[in-house]
């Protein structure tokens, strides 16, 4: 009897803890943008909160499998904006999807696709403004149902894109 219920309890631990996280996640990315350290964090690039459906998984080497970025539950035809001021560093198609890529300062380098219209007209070296329309998400993708990729590369390396939307959630015990 015993052993039936240590799993048990372990199991609710694991849910509490999980939806405490949860909430605090969905909470902290309806505020608005604060500054931590001189840091702005980022805006949602979709209109809705920050939702993630596709979470970032780094690969074990640069060129081993992973998941270098995020993504967000998307239909096609969604705006897309800017999560933060840049210049416009690439706009094009990287294996049959339209990508665009802003540079946010000398190290950071902000990536999303697919979008149809990349960058609305937007051309390499064109200033964005933190919360501008950059397009719309396009179709297709490997999400399984429709997204909006979003990846970050610091120093060519990708890193975790969520870091920049929230301060890191402080779980309290219980």
């Amino acid at each position: 009897m015993i052993s039936v219920l240590l799993p048990a309890k372990r199991f609710i631990r694991s849910a509490q803890r999980a939806l405490a996280a949860a909430v605090t996640l969905v909470l902290t990315a309806a505020l608005p943008a604060a500054s931590a350290g001189g840091r702005e964090y980022w805006l949602p690039p979709l209109e809705s909160p920050l939702q993630v459906s596709g979470e970032y998984r780094p690969p074990p080497t640069p060129y081993a499998s992973g998941h270098r970025g995020i993504d967000l539950p998307a239909a096609p035809g969604d705006g897309a904006r800017a999560p933060v001021a840049g210049t416009v560093s690439f706009v094009g198609r990287v294996a049959d999807r339209h990508v665009l890529s802003i540079r946010v300062d000398s190290r950071t380098v902000v990536s999303f696709e697919p979008l149809e219209q990349a960058g609305n007209g937007l051309a390499e070296g064109d200033a964005v403004a933190r919360g501008q329309a950059i397009g719309q998400v396009a179709g297709g993708g490997h999400c399984l149902a429709e997204c909006l990729h979003l990846g970050v590369r610091v120093d060519d390396a990708y890193v975790n894109p969520l870091q920049y939307f929230y301060s890191r959630p402080v779980l309290l015990p219980w």
